[in-house]
């Protein structure tokens, strides 16, 4: 059985892989937190330089929403693969999956309800 920071660990690195595989880049940075049955990973530095230039090039509203309307599609896309993903580290079946990112800081959640709190050990004390 795995500690929390280890199911954690092994989410980041999934979703990381995944972002490269989909995106073809990872993000610079990213952290998964589990509170109860939810899980939240927060990924920072996801904008392509493609992405970006089109946020810069089109009108505000224009340029951000068709943006996130691609993530969003993509995100919808990889889904499946994310779903199973998450269950077998965790052992949880996922309910939902919530997705939003910034035009700004290039930052991005995704929120997964899961429909139990995963189990995992206590690490052990040094």
């Amino acid at each position: 059985m795995k500690t929390q920071g280890e199911i954690e660990a092994a989410i980041c690195e999934l979703i990381s892989r995944l972002e490269q595989e989909y995106m073809g880049r990872g993000p610079r940075d990213i952290h998964a937190h589990l509170i109860g049955e939810l899980l939240v990973v927060r990924l920072q530095g996801v904008l392509t330089a493609a992405e970006q230039q089109l946020v810069k090039s089109l009108p505000t509203e224009k340029g951000r929403g068709l943006l996130k309307q691609v993530r969003t599609h993509l995100i919808e896309t990889a889904r499946p693969v994310m779903e199973v993903m998450i269950q077998e580290v965790t052992g949880a079946k996922v309910l939902s999956l919530h997705h939003d990112i910034s035009t700004v800081t290039g930052e991005e959640v995704v929120l997964f309800t899961l429909a139990e709190s995963p189990y995992y050990r206590q690490p052990k004390k040094q």
